[in-house]
């Protein structure tokens, strides 16, 4: 590394060991300025051993997607692996031409675009072909061709022009999908109702270690890598491989263009800015989050505009993943990351009581720009409906322990400030019908949206906290957390622990929500059925459950 970059790397860390006291353990100074010496610049990959592909393999064993909607474009995506459980997808270092195409029928006869893009070993062997020149609110196919192998073909839609009359959108959001706790028959489900766009938030993959027997899979069929906790940019790209080999996910990705943004297990577990879950060191965590978020970018359907970008800077790279899409006049949506900006969580990151360090005004989960965005974004809207899709609740899930009326440290509960701000914010804007569509809890939630709980305050929205598409293994319709929570927290409107997603249609008058599950995720063809149907009329945050 140039001394320079040694030198601005140290200043940085010593900055962010006097900031105050956090949850993690560091080195002592001596110890994180030699571990500075040894993080790599460079994304690394040992992808070099790998073997090329053999003649006439099949390449598109990961699928195709597409994602990030326009109203004039979107996003098609496919990542080549000749040997999808082999470093480098068994791909070596060759970089290999694909062609996509683009047409107005499922047979592929009437083409109205396509185009060549190269898939290299730097990124992964991914491809993002950003598409334009396309019709507003209009289906379309596509495939990909790379030698003599010819992709699957997906079905994708536009987003409706912009500010124009919509009648209704439908939309499904998931979640949380842990690969050895179960399959992934919530996947089915959604590809059979193929809505117009599916929200992912977060925790596509996670980074710890699978058992050696596969978990509730019973598969030794796994990357070499799949057995010890994710650290390199080759260990993370393994990890979305096992993921993407799913039949479930890749027919949902099939189905439907993808938004996605990640949580916390893409990297780390509850990881905050360059703050790590355990004590590892800060320049190595910082060195593996970038690598991380380098595969996230490449197994996603986003724009090379949010590909994160190597820089000089101590934190190794840039990246702009918060965004908004617009559905006509009828919603829009601010996709939030809560991860990178935040501060470290408070009270060790336990469960507690909300005290001062919970209410200290200093502590962000979005950061400064990105609420200043947030809130001009909700301001300027002309939406009906104005969505905040993001990771982590906004509402209070407290429980009684010890006495004490206790909340999460890693939700908006642990930062009220931030949360005062944003809604307080909207209230104050005059924002229409505010929702929140979040994951991470591993179990159906809907509450009142409010800036604070600890007091009386006005209901300014609606929460709708969506299970695990297989975190958590089975649940149950209501365990002893949906009883504590509901025990403590009058303001949730209705619970459930069992797996499965959301599935969405909002019209003008009315927001239908329903929560679909599945009794076991044991088989990757058990029947999901609706739990419960959640309604919200426009103009109030009421909420009917059916």
């Amino acid at each position: 590394m140039p001394s320079h970059q040694l030198r601005d790397l140290r200043i940085d860390a010593d900055k962010t060991l006097h900031a105050g006291t956090t949850r993690r353990r560091f080195l002592t100074w001596a110890g994180v300025a030699a571990g500075i010496a040894t993080v790599p610049w460079m994304f690394t990959t040992d992808a070099a051993s790998a073997p090329p592909p053999r003649r006439g393999s099949e390449l598109f064993t990961l699928g195709v997607a597409s994602g990030d909607p326009l109203p004039d474009g979107i996003v098609l995506w496919t990542r080549l692996a000749a040997d999808p459980l082999t470093r480098a997808g068994g791909m070596g270092m060759r970089a290999v031409p694909v062609e996509w195409e683009i047409a107005t029928d499922h047979a592929m006869r009437q083409v109205v675009a396509r185009g060549v893009e190269l898939a290299t070993p730097e990124n992964g062997h991914s491809v993002h072909a950003d598409v334009r020149g396309l019709r507003p609110a209009a289906d379309y196919f596509y495939r990909f061709r790379a030698g003599a192998s010819i992709s699957p073909t997906g079905r994708t839609r536009t987003a409706p022009p912009h500010g124009s009359r919509l009648s209704a959108l439908t939309f499904a959001f998931a979640s949380c999908q842990s690969w050895a706790d179960g399959h992934y028959p919530a996947y089915a489900d959604m590809a059979a109702h193929a809505p117009d766009v599916v929200f992912h938030l977060g925790d596509y993959i996670y980074e710890k270690p699978i058992p050696t027997n596969g978990g509730r899979r019973r598969t030794r069929a796994t990357p070499t890598s799949a057995h010890r906790e994710c650290a390199t940019l080759d260990d993370y790209r393994d990890r979305y491989a096992l993921y993407k080999l799913d039949a479930n996910l890749q027919a949902a990705h099939r189905a439907s263009p993808f938004i996605t943004i990640f949580d916390d297990h893409e990297v780390d577990n509850n990881w905050a800015a360059r703050i790590p879950e355990d004590d590892q060191p800060i320049p190595e965590f910082l060195a593996r989050r970038a690598q991380a978020m380098r595969a996230w970018w490449e197994n996603t359907p986003v724009r090379v505009a949010q590909r994160p970008h190597p820089t000089t800077t101590p934190d190794l790279y840039d990246l702009r993943a918060y965004r908004r899409f617009s559905y006509g006049d009828l919603i829009e949506f601010s996709v939030l990351d809560t991860r990178t900006f935040r501060s470290d969580q408070a009270n060790g990151d336990n469960d507690t009581a909300q005290n001062a360090a919970t209410a200290d005004p200093r502590r962000t989960i979005t950061g400064a720009a990105q609420e200043k965005w947030l809130l001009e974004g909700l301001a300027a809207s002309r939406a009906r409906w104005n969505v905040l899709a993001h990771q982590t609740t906004i509402a209070d899930l407290a429980r009684r322990k010890d006495g004490a009326r206790a909340v999460s440290m890693d939700g908006w509960s642990g930062y009220e400030a931030s949360r005062a701000r944003v809604l307080d914010g909207a209230r104050e804007r005059r924002v229409e019908n505010l929702v929140s569509i979040v994951g991470d809890i591993h179990r159906n939630v809907v509450s009142e949206l409010r800036s604070t709980y600890s007091r009386p305050s006005p209901t300014v929205g609606v929460e709708l906290a969506g299970t695990s598409i297989a975190s958590g293994a089975d649940g149950e319709d209501s365990d002893a957390s949906d009883r504590q929570l509901k025990a403590a927290s009058p303001h949730i409107r209705f619970g459930n622990a069992q797996r499965g997603y959301v599935l969405n249609r909002v019209t003008a008058d009315r927001w239908d929500a329903d929560y679909r599950v599945s009794d076991s995720i044991a088989a990757p063809d058990v029947p999901l059925h609706r739990r419960a149907r959640i309604s919200i009329p426009s103009g109030r945050p009421v909420i009917d459950v059916s």
